[in-house]
C-alpha cells in the first residue's frame, strides 16, 4: 500500500501556533518504525493547471506570488512563505497521488487503498483559503481523477467524499454544491468551526459531548443514508477525511470518541467500502490533541486499518478490523 507525504516543507509559524506541525515528521516515522510494510513516497508538487481544475485562477496565481492581503493570511491562519505555497502544493499532490493510486495503480489496475499522510484541507474554497487550508487537496484530486478517467476510459467517474473530521467540510461543499457527479457527506460538530455551514449532500450535526455509542449510531445512519441515495449510481471513488480531531482529548475537538471507538470509526467506513468495492484515498486530516502523540497514534491505526483494508482488497476479500 503507498502513502505519500511532504513533511519535509515546515512552515515557519510563530511560538506558541496552535498549528500540530510537527505531527507530520512524527507520524512519517512512526510509519517507518511501525509499518514497515507501507511504501512511503514524497509527493509531487500540484501544478496550476492541476489546481485550477477545483480553484480559480486569480487565488492560485495570490499565493502564487505572494500577494494574499494580511486578511486572506488570518483567514488561513498562516503567513504567506515560499514554504507555505510548496507545502500547499505538495499536500494536494499527495491526495493526488494516493487517489491515483487507489483508482489507477502503476499498471492501470488500481491498488484499491492508498493515503496520504497529511491532507483533508476541506477549509478551503475556490477563491480563498481558511482555517489552516489554502488548497482543496480532495476536490483538486477529485476534478483530476475524473479528468483522467475521461481520458483513459471515456466515461464519467463519480465521486464521494467521506468528511470524518470534527469540523464541516464547507469548502469541499461549496465547491460541489449542485453537482450530482460528487456526494459530500460530513459528520461533524454542530457549534464547532465554521460557524457558517455550506450545505453538504448530507449533514450530520453532533452536540458538544458526543462519545463513542451516539457518534457510530449516527455514522451508521449516515453511511447507509448516502449509500442508498447512491445507489442508482454508485460512486467509483472515494475520499475519506479521518479527522483524529473527535479524539475526547482533542484541544478543538469537543467530542468525546475514545481511541478505540475512532478506530471501530474507520473499520465501518472501510467495511462499507470494501463490501461495495469503492477504491478510496485516506487522508489525516484535523487532529489537535493536548497530547501530540496521541494525534500521531490515530493516525497511525488509520493507517494500519487502512493497511489491512488494501491486503483484503488486494485477495479479493471482505474486510476485517
Amino acid at each position: 500500500m503507498r502513502v505519500f507525504h511532504a513533511d519535509q516543507f515546515v512552515l515557519p509559524l510563530p511560538p506558541g501556533h496552535s498549528f500540530p506541525m510537527g505531527k507530520y515528521r512524527l507520524l512519517r516515522e512512526a510509519v517507518h518504525e511501525h509499518l514497515p510494510a507501507l511504501k512511503v513516497m514524497p509527493a509531487e508538487p500540484a501544478t496550476d493547471g492541476e489546481l485550477a481544475l477545483a480553484h480559480e485562477p486569480a487565488w492560485i496565481t495570490a499565493v502564487a506570488e505572494g500577494t494574499t492581503s494580511a486578511a486572506q493570511q488570518r483567514e488561513i491562519g498562516f503567513p504567506w512563505s515560499p514554504a507555505m505555497v510548496e507545502r500547499a502544493r505538495r499536500s494536494v499532490g499527495a491526495t493526488i497521488g494516493a487517489a491515483r493510486a487507489a483508482l489507477f495503480g502503476s499498471q492501470g489496475v488500481g491498488e484499491g487503498v492508498a493515503a496520504n499522510l497529511a491532507g483533508g484541507t476541506h477549509h478551503a474554497y475556490a477563491h480563498k483559503g481558511s482555517g489552516y487550508c489554502v488548497f482543496n487537496d480532495v476536490a483538486v484530486a477529485a476534478r483530476l481523477m475524473q479528468a483522467e478517467m475521461h481520458r483513459r476510459h471515456r466515461r464519467l467517474l463519480r465521486v464521494w467524499v467521506i468528511d470524518l473530521d470534527v469540523h464541516q467540510g464547507n469548502g469541499t461543499a461549496a465547491i460541489f454544491r449542485d453537482d450530482p457527479t460528487v456526494f459530500t457527506l460530513s459528520l461533524h460538530g454542530q457549534k464547532n468551526f465554521p460557524f457558517r455551514k455550506e450545505a453538504s449532500d448530507l449533514d450530520v450535526e453532533l452536540p458538544d459531548g458526543c462519545g463513542d455509542d451516539d457518534y457510530l449510531r449516527a455514522l451508521d445512519h449516515a453511511l447507509d443514508a448516502a449509500w442508498a441515495r447512491q445507489a442508482a449510481a454508485p460512486p467509483d471513488l472515494a475520499f475519506y477525511l479521518a479527522g483524529a480531531d473527535p479524539h475526547e482529548n482533542d484541544r478543538l475537538g469537543r467530542l468525546k470518541l475514545t481511541l478505540e471507538g475512532l478506530a471501530e470509526r474507520d473499520r465501518r467506513v472501510f467495511d462499507l467500502l470494501g463490501r461495495r468495492r469503492v477504491p478510496v484515498a485516506v487522508s489525516m486530516a484535523g487532529g489537535y490533541n493536548r497530547d501530540l502523540h496521541t494525534t500521531v497514534a490515530i493516525h497511525r491505526r488509520t493507517l494500519e486499518l487502512a493497511h489491512r483494508h488494501w491486503q483484503a482488497w488486494t485477495a479479493g476479500e471482505r474486510p476485517h478490523g
